[in-house]
């Protein structure tokens, strides 16, 4: 069995470094006028935005169930990251492509470049730091799984959303250092502006990929693949139960719903049957503490 990743701890931390890098990149790039600076600034700006809608949506998932929402309301959280998804990709992507293709229209000479520089050498310590923070809490997750299957596979989309986030603003800043260093170099400001132009790509590419995976979780996906195999597993080694014939388990945020039909000895009185189910239901619990509701369902044929 995994761990459990500790995903507030992980958007504080993106939430500040971003912070602190938005304030320093909006300065530089008032100073140098660079569109690749003022573009990572809005990039910055929007992530902080982000890991408020995160936050937001952590406290709304965490409400007790209720008449009207009887399963909880966990995958809240999967539409806040959707919309997290959605705001990268407008407010990140496309605004870098815009300011990169008016910097090509409108090319105009940086000042004080090597501020500029400085400057994404801080974001890019900030970043990693965060980035850090993320792939520490991942691992506690990850079994061993490359990073790429744990992204495809991964049921927390909040984890999903600040990975995608730190790995697009780590590269982003290191094409912006090289954008403003070639524009240093050769004289050039396109270089700027190209910069400014992949950015914006970069983005865009990241949250679709985000968006994505979010969204497969909004539409309602089960747990993990290696979760429900354990789960099956442990069902069908029961002495209670003779053959699973379907576990149905569907992932509600931290929470998991799990649907079981199984073939059982019905020679047994009604009481000694139920009390059974009973047991088997506790220490499913016992053994997988995600599942938090079980339906389950006794029969003698599929």
């Amino acid at each position: 069995m995994s761990g459990k990743a500790d995903s507030l701890k992980t958007i504080f931390f993106a939430l500040a470094a971003n912070f602190l890098i938005f304030v320093s990149k909006l300065a530089a790039a008032l100073f140098t006028g660079s569109g690749a600076m003022l573009a990572e600034a809005v990039h910055s700006l929007a992530d902080c935005g982000n890991q408020m809608l995160l936050l937001w949506g952590m406290r709304q998932a965490r409400k007790p169930p209720s008449p009207e929402y009887p399963l909880g309301r966990g995958r809240e959280m999967y539409f806040w990251s959707f919309l997290v998804a959605l705001l990268l990709f407008s407010l990140g992507g496309a605004y870098s492509l815009y300011e990169g293709l008016h910097k090509l229209a409108h090319p105009a000479a940086l000042a004080y470049p090597w501020l500029a520089l400085g400057v994404l050498a801080f974001g890019i310590a900030l970043e990693a730091a965060s980035m850090r923070a993320c792939l520490a809490e991942v691992a506690k997750v990850r079994d061993g799984r490359s990073l790429w299957r744990w992204f495809r596979e991964s049921r927390n989309s909040e984890l999903i959303v600040i990975f995608g986030e730190d790995l697009a603003a780590l590269i982003g800043l290191a094409l912006a250092a090289l954008a403003v260093g070639a524009t240093m170099v050769t004289g050039n400001p396109a270089y700027d502006a190209i910069g400014t132009l992949a950015i914006g790509v970069l983005l865009v590419v990241v949250a679709m990929f985000v968006a994505i995976e979010v969204k497969a979780l909004l539409v309602g996906q089960g747990v993990e693949p290696a979760m429900h195999r354990s789960i099956y597993a442990w069902l069908n080694a029961r002495d209670e139960i003779k053959t699973v014939f379907s576990l149905i388990t569907m992932q509600m945020g931290q929470d998991v719903m799990v649907a079981v039909k199984a073939e059982m000895d019905f020679s047994q009185r009604a009481d000694a049957l139920v009390e059974k189910i009973n047991h088997v239901e506790a220490q499913l619990r016992q053994q997988f503490p995600q599942v938090r509701w079980i339906f389950f369902e006794p029969d003698d044929a599929d």
